[in-house]
């Protein structure tokens, strides 16, 4: 079977949900089946650490698809004459962008549909390229594989498909993530908050990510306990200019908050391992592997309760209402105080994120793939 891969989030040094998602779950494919031919379709000159085994074929398409005018150039004829090129059998794409002039058997992973719901998060351009595009996406695949029950359910009832075209397969967890010694902990807080215990959100910065609440909340316990030393320390990048048009930082505060930007796997398993307690208020995911990266940490975390972050969580965090800046407060307050609470979620979480697994996601996601070849 000759498999074409869509490969364009493998970016040195700038990688993030996508593309560490292409890394778990094609790297072991690569691996486990090297009968099989694999062309990888990047949109920039690649490194070589990503080409996973001989049985891959790297082949660079242009232009580099990062605006939906390009995505639609990029997908509709740079990858379909490459298909056609390379002869491929199936092609794989696991941030859910397919060819719609094409009639090789398409996968598409679709993690999630939040700009269906929300769509006053993204610009207008964006919104339309999505809003217009993935319904066509999601009939056009030969099978739709998407990262939860609950996306699952919201992509089936959206798109009208029906439900044995789309399979839920849980994320995984990288193995780094574990919890860590005294020693690190505290160079990790003297480097990232001052030496002090700190509160962690991890993600893109983005309006679902809910961060404006949370500060929000982080403001409401700070003025209820002004003799806490507890910082925030925020990992991620700003997408579309978010931070600067919707979170707005008093001066006093600022001195509490510390953003960092993106930082290395590496970098982000110790501040992960080493921060007091995991903040993770989205509004909406399809499945939020930095909740289980937390729990594997042994990091106790509280958590939205909306979409699939309680399938995601189950009984190892605790919830709050991501809508409620009161609620999060009340409840980031309860784990702040609660020595035993903090210390029950971190044994609970650890054990929680030991049912997710990228092998199980490889092995689960190449059945599709024979499925779809075999039809």
């Amino acid at each position: 079977m000759r498999i074409a891969v869509n490969t364009r989030f493998l970016l040195p040094n700038k990688m993030e949900g996508f593309g560490w998602y292409t890394y778990e779950v094609v790297k072991r494919m690569v691996e486990n089946h090297p009968e099989h031919e694999f062309i990888f379709f990047f949109d920039r000159k690649y490194d070589k650490k990503f080409i996973f085994g001989p049985n891959v074929t790297p082949v660079v398409l242009y232009p580099q698809a990062r605006h939906p005018i390009l995505f639609k150039i990029w997908f509709d004829f740079s990858v379909t004459r490459a298909l056609k090129k390379y002869k491929a059998d199936l092609f794989f794409s696991p941030d859910g962008y397919l060819s719609l002039n094409t009639n090789v058997p398409q996968i598409g992973v679709i993690h999630d549909i939040n700009f269906e719901h929300h769509p006053e998060d993204l610009p207008k351009g964006v919104h339309k390229y999505l809003s217009t595009n993935f319904p066509l996406f999601a009939k056009k695949a030969a099978h739709v594989i998407t990262v939860s029950e609950y996306s699952k359910v919201d992509i089936v009832e959206t798109y009208k498909i029906p439900s044995e075209k789309v399979t839920a397969i849980w994320n995984g967890v990288s193995s780094a993530y574990k919890p860590t010694t005294r020693e690190i902990n505290e160079k990790i807080k003297q480097e990232y908050s001052d030496g002090k215990p700190y509160l962690l959100f991890v993600g893109a910065l983005h309006p679902r990510k809910n961060l404006k609440r949370l500060i929000g909340a982080f403001d409401l316990y700070l003025s209820e306990n002004p003799k806490s030393d507890l910082q925030l320390v925020v990992v991620g990048e700003a997408i579309w200019g978010y931070l600067d048009n919707h979170t707005s930082i008093s001066a006093e505060l600022k001195n509490r908050i510390h953003f960092t930007g993106h930082l290395s796997q590496g970098k982000l398993v110790q501040v992960m391992a080493s921060a007091f307690i995991f903040t993770f208020v989205p509004y909406f995911e399809g499945f939020g592997i930095p909740l289980v990266e937390a729990m594997r940490s042994g990091t106790p975390v509280l958590s939205g309760n909306k979409t699939a972050l309680p399938e995601v969580g189950g009984d190892a965090v605790l919830y709050c209402d991501p809508f409620d800046i009161n609620d999060i407060h009340q409840q980031l307050t309860k784990l702040i105080q609660d020595d035993k609470l903090r210390s029950e979620l971190s044994v609970k979480g650890i054990e929680r994120a030991s049912v997710f697994s990228w092998d199980k996601a490889a092995v689960d996601t190449w059945e599709v793939i024979e499925s779809v070849f075999k039809k």
